[in-house]
């Protein structure tokens, strides 16, 4: 998650009377004990959140019988499903037995928390949306505030606004929505204040790629924050497209196995009902802020990828980050940048479409980052990169 997310998803956890904290921010110390706990052959994402629960538990006095590590699966392709088996190893190899994982999975659509599932599934999902909005109100504005550092502290202030109000309100649906209803507008009106002014001469760029390194701006080397320097705006894929997407999964195993009309699909349908509602409701108070920036339905971003990667043949990230490309570029983005770690399957199997993919989309300049946490001219190649989505823009704008 992005440390907003895991911010607000910790202040659900405390909704709900558990004491959760996100892990301290990722450091040098952090790729010490991901490099010592870790073979070299995972992938980057890995490393880093081994490190992370490690030094966690290092630095710590609390009983590690008291602590549970956050850790979710998945299925598909990619190596995250083996994370949480393999941070189980570690542990239980150096003497945190005691220490509990809470493993939900896009199995069953992150639905396997136990006695915990009722009462926080939505704080959780409401959690998110929220922590995703204040994200996309930050990248919408940083970029054009007049006075620096005023949209990130307008960002922190909202924040914490959030956190709160989710700690604080009850859990009872009703009551929680509408409070969080007014600490968005309260967010709203905050960003509104900011003195800003839109060059419309700046590229947008579209961001995809693997969703722990392109949200974790440790692992990524703030690249958003580098883009930015460099007179860009960015559109970050966030971590709800994830959530729907294992819901579209949900029903399509439910029709592939012919249980669409079975007590398990009714209720993954209400769930899913309630999701939407949820979104729209949040979403609808920046109806005005997000026009123009409007995110798609799941089912919109997996036919934009059909054409290249069909949903039923491929899994994961690599159908999502096509499909989110090709929406961009019709939104208008000058640009589409990949965020992957070293040696990702997803970030392979999509550099290899982006070719063809630009050719259709009438040149858009693709880029792939790889990052394993070691030192990159990351300033360079997106000097190179921007020059090249500078020139796309033009050459778009000469055309209409």
């Amino acid at each position: 998650m992005a440390t907003g997310s895991a911010r607000a998803f910790a202040a659900a956890f405390r909704a709900i009377g558990l004491d959760a904290e996100p892990t301290p921010p990722s450091d040098h110390r952090t790729r010490e004990l991901g490099a010592r706990y870790t073979s070299g052959d995972e992938c980057y994402p890995a490393k880093v959140t081994v490190g992370d629960f490690m030094k966690l538990l290092e630095d710590t006095a609390v009983d590690p019988a008291r602590i549970a590590l956050f850790m979710p699966t998945a299925e598909g392709p990619c190596r995250f499903g083996q994370y949480a088996p393999y941070l189980r190893h570690v542990l239980d190899s150096n003497g945190y037995q005691a220490v509990q994982i809470l493993s939900p999975s896009s199995k069953n659509s992150y639905d396997g928390l136990g006695d915990l599932a009722k009462p926080f599934v939505r704080s959780g999902w409401r959690a998110l949306l929220c922590a995703d909005l204040l994200e996309k109100l930050l990248l919408m504005r940083r970029p054009y505030e007049q006075v620096r550092g005023d949209a990130e502290a307008a960002y922190e202030e909202c924040l914490a606004d959030l956190c709160r109000t989710i700690e604080t309100t009850t859990v009872e649906p009703g009551e929680q929505l509408a409070a969080l209803e007014q600490s968005m507008i309260r967010a709203r009106e905050r960003f509104r204040k900011l003195d800003a002014r839109r060059d419309r001469e700046q590229p947008l760029i579209g961001i995809v790629g693997e969703i722990f390194c392109r949200l974790n701006t440790f692992s990524n080397e703030n690249l958003i924050g580098s883009l930015e320097q460099y007179g860009a705006e960015a559109w970050l894929s966030d971590i709800v497209e994830w959530v729907w997407y294992t819901n579209s999964e949900v029903f399509r195993k439910l029709k592939l196995e012919n249980r669409i009309w079975s007590l398990e699909a009714l209720g993954s349908w209400v769930r899913q009902r309630v999701q939407k509602h949820d979104e729209n409701r949040l979403v609808e108070i920046f109806r005005e802020d997000f026009a123009s920036r409007e995110e798609p339905d799941i089912y919109e971003v997996l036919e934009c990828a059909r054409p290249y990667l069909p949903r039923e043949g491929a899994f994961g990230e690599m159908v999502l980050n096509v499909g989110k490309a090709v929406y961009l570029a019709k939104k208008g983005a000058a640009g589409i940048i990949d965020i992957s770690p070293f040696t990702c399957m997803n970030g392979i199997v999509c550099e290899a479409i982006y070719p063809q993919l630009s050719r259709d989309l009438g040149g858009i300049p693709i880029r792939n980052f790889y990052f394993d946490g070691t030192q990159s001219d990351l300033d360079r190649d997106l000097g190179v990169y921007m020059e090249l989505a500078r020139s796309y823009r033009k050459r778009r704008q000469l055309s209409v």
